[in-house]
Order: structure tokens, then C-alpha cells, then sequence
């Protein structure tokens, strides 16, 4: 059996049993899901849409194989007429979607799945888990980016990871909100992201000589050479390297950046910018790293540290102030009437919905309207259509155009949501046409 994330079985039992119990009642009426954020994180202003190719790699490829089908006619919970039933199923409906890389905020249809009930029903639980990660890991990175301004970003994550497919769609998210690059390997070669890396403290070690590990590695990559300068003592290192620097440019090889991992890193980068700068290095930029996230860059910069880039790993890529989104897929209308959740703290809004956003003068975001699909309303309506009958409707736009994209929509931010720190809501309206449907539904279901 496919031991894989793409093995159709990577799901939650009550799909299955729910999907028989359809089988057993001729159950497969058209059905409607959304996929909606209940509620902002705490101290977050807005979030990054993203992991939507992943979501839609998975609906064209949703298929059992032969071993799936044999462990469910044999693990005693199925019937074989139903274990029979899923050989030829395959998605076949329609997704309507924000484009990823779209700041989106609560209640906000981001993916609206249309398919036959049984289609529906079984994708829910990949979908929430592929679109939680990349929201998450963008919306942290979207904030780094704006708390780092200019300075180089780079992922540096996937040792923390939980686990390698997080890794590396941690770093696709984090590159898409406007990261420079990523360590990652793997994100490279499958996005074109553009890999930064240095040398770990081992290296360093497996030497004598500390500096003789400096000139090994600078002549072994003499186009990109960072050095990792606190294995010992920071600000001796940094002395050590001023004339090997000089021996390093007669040879045409240029030191680019030397890298801070540990201690008070401001102070060490204050000590190490002026040891560089008496030295005539003043080229050589210096590059931090160690347990950072968006408020430690903001306070860095703030006392004015003298930081050309960081590397942020473990706190972004598991969003460690928020590692879950309150996020839900959830039915809106099934055989052509619309369907409401009213359980307390967690009711829903029916029927097919589309978003629109207003813009000011100045290109700036200026509040969305929530209403039906059906409805019109000025603005920018941020679903569109991405697949029919089960297959894109086009190939989704390279990584870069979507990061070009999500930058757009950063700068069309408005200046409060931009803080760190909690701001007023962006303002959210429901339309009163989706406020009478649910009137309506309220009163049929009484």
C-alpha cells in the first residue's frame, strides 16, 4: 500500500463510514463545501491564502488503488457492494478559489468545493490539513517580511519541521509571503526557490584551526561564501578573518557575509560591524540566526543592530505563537437547498458565497462584502474559478508569479493591519441578501 501523503486513505474514518452510509441511502446529490477561517488568531490582523496547487494535486489525482479497496473490503467495518463502489471514483466537480497568495479574513470562503456528495464529503479532511499549513506558515512569513523591511530572508525551518511534508511546504508558503529563499533543497529543485545555506558549527569543529576552516570553505565556494563566525568566540573570529579576507581577494574570492547563530545578537553584530568596517571590510554583510520570528527582528532593527539578513526557521515554520488555525470545511447547500450549521460559537453562513473588496483612491484595501454567489456588489470579487469537472482550468501560475502576487497584496495592506500587535478588525460586511438566506434556512429547519 502507498505509504505516501498521496495514498487516498490519508483521511479520517468518519469519511469513510459517512460515505457508505450515503452509499447504503443512494445519497449523491450535488453538494457545496467551503473552507473558512471561524477566527483570527490572537494578535494577527490579517492571513495569506496558500496551499491551493497542493489542494487541487490532490483532487485530480484522488483515486483508490487495489490495496486500498482490499483493506477496506477486509478490515470488517465496510461491506463489499460499498468497497466495490469506490474502484471508479474519482473527483469530478468544480473548485472556485482565492488565488493564493490573496490576504483573506474571517468567514471568508478562500476554497468552495461543488461535486457529488460522496466527492465532496471524502476530501475534507486532506483539504483542511494542506491549506491550514500554508496559510499559517505564510500568513508568520508575511509578517516577518514586513517586521525585516529590505533585509534578506531566508527559511530556515526544516529540521523543526513536523515532519518532511511540512518542511517543504513551509518553505513554498514562506517563499510565496515574500521570503528571499530557503535552505531547503528539496523546495528548489520542485519551485525554482532560490537556496541560500552556510556551514554548520561541525564544520568548524572538524578543524584544528578555526580559521584554517574559513579558508577551506571560502576556496571551496568561492562564489558564495558566508562563514559562521561564533563556534568560539564571535568578535576574535571576526578579527581572524580581516586578513584572510585580503589573502582571499587576491584569489578573486570575496567573503559575502559572516553569520551570527548565538548569544546577544545585536551586540555581537554592533562589535562585529565596527571590527569589520577598521578593517576595510566593510563589504562583508553580516547575516543572523537563532530562534527568531517577526517581533525579535522588529526589536533587532528597532535598537538599530546592524543586520543585513536573517534566517528564521523553528518559529515560523510551525507558527509557534499560533500553530492552529480555528479554520472549518463545512456543507453550504446539498441537492439544491441551502444548509446552515447552527451549533453555538460555530454557526455558518449558507448557500454558495463570494467575497468582494473595495479599494480607496490610494489602491489601498478598503472593507469586503460577504454575500451569495449570485449577488453583485462593487468591488473585486476574490473567488474564481480553477477547476471543472475535476481538472484545472489551467495550469496553476508558477511560484514567483504567485509571490509577485502576494507582494501586491501586502502593499495594498492598510498601514494599521501592518503592525504587529492587534489592530481594529478589517471591516467585513454580510450582505443582507446571504443575512436573509440564512433567515430563511433558520426558519425551514425550525
Amino acid at each position: 500500500m502507498r505509504a505516501t501523503a498521496e495514498n487516498v486513505l490519508l483521511t479520517d474514518l468518519y469519511q469513510l463510514t459517512m460515505l457508505q452510509a450515503y452509499f447504503d441511502q443512494g445519497m449523491d446529490g450535488t453538494a457545496v463545501f467551503e473552507f473558512f477561517v471561524r477566527k483570527m488568531p490572537a494578535g494577527r490582523n490579517f492571513l495569506v491564502a496558500a496551499g491551493l496547487e497542493q489542494v487541487l494535486d490532490y483532487l485530480e489525482d484522488l483515486s483508490f488503488g487495489a490495496e486500498e479497496l482490499d483493506w477496506i473490503a477486509g478490515c470488517g467495518r465496510f461491506h463489499q457492494r460499498f468497497a466495490d463502489s469506490l474502484g471508479g471514483l474519482r473527483f469530478t466537480g468544480e473548485v472556485q478559489a482565492m488565488p493564493e497568495g490573496t490576504l483573506f479574513f474571517v468567514d471568508e470562503p478562500v476554497v468552495r468545493i461543488v461535486a457529488p456528495l460522496r466527492e465532496a464529503q471524502l476530501v475534507e479532511s486532506r483539504i483542511i490539513n494542506l491549506l491550514q499549513l500554508q496559510i499559517l506558515t505564510a500568513s508568520k512569513a508575511a509578517r516577518v517580511r514586513l517586521a525585516a523591511r529590505d533585509r534578506l530572508l531566508v527559511d530556515f525551518g526544516l529540521r523543526r519541521a513536523h515532519g518532511a511534508e511540512a518542511a517543504l511546504l513551509s518553505a513554498r508558503a514562506s517563499f510565496l509571503a515574500g521570503f528571499d529563499g530557503s535552505s531547503n533543497v528539496l523546495a528548489g529543485v520542485r519551485w525554482d526557490v532560490p537556496l541560500f545555506g552556510t556551514m554548520a558549527h561541525s564544520f568548524v569543529q572538524t578543524h584544528d584551526d578555526e580559521l584554517l576552516a574559513f579558508e577551506h570553505f571560502a576556496r571551496s565556494h568561492p562564489k558564495a561564501t558566508t562563514l559562521l563566525i561564533d563556534t568560539y568566540d564571535t568578535e576574535a573570529a571576526a578579527l581572524a578573518i580581516l586578513p584572510l579576507a585580503h589573502k582571499l581577494a587576491a584569489d578573486g574570492i570575496v567573503i559575502q557575509a559572516v553569520r551570527l547563530d548565538s548569544g546577544d545578537l545585536g551586540e555581537h553584530a554592533r562589535r562585529v560591524r565596527a571590527i569589520l568596517d577598521a578593517g576595510d571590510a566593510r563589504a562583508i554583510r553580516i547575516f543572523a540566526s537563532g530562534n527568531l520570528d517577526e517581533y525579535a527582528v522588529q526589536a533587532l532593527l528597532a535598537a538599530g543592530a546592524p543586520i543585513d539578513g536573517f534566517g528564521v526557521g523553528t518559529r515560523m515554520n510551525t507558527s509557534a505563537d499560533h500553530p492552529f488555525l480555528d479554520c472549518a470545511y463545512k456543507l453550504q447547500e446539498y441537492a439544491g437547498r441551502a444548509r446552515r450549521k447552527r451549533s453555538e460559537g460555530k454557526a455558518t453562513w449558507p448557500g454558495r458565497k463570494q467575497v468582494f473588496r473595495r479599494f480607496d483612491d490610494h489602491g489601498q484595501m478598503a472593507g469586503d462584502t460577504l454575500t451569495l454567489e449570485t449577488d453583485s456588489h462593487p468591488g473585486t470579487p476574490l473567488l474564481v474559478p480553477v477547476m471543472r469537472a475535476g481538472r484545472r482550468i489551467a495550469t496553476s501560475p508558477p511560484l514567483a508569479e504567485v509571490r509577485q502576487y502576494a507582494k501586491a497584496q501586502m502593499a495594498a495592506l492598510p498601514t494599521a493591519l501592518r503592525r504587529l500587535d492587534a489592530a481594529a478588525s478589517y471591516p467585513v460586511e454580510v450582505a443582507e441578501p446571504l443575512q436573509e438566506l440564512a433567515r430563511q434556512v433558520d426558519q425551514h429547519r425550525g
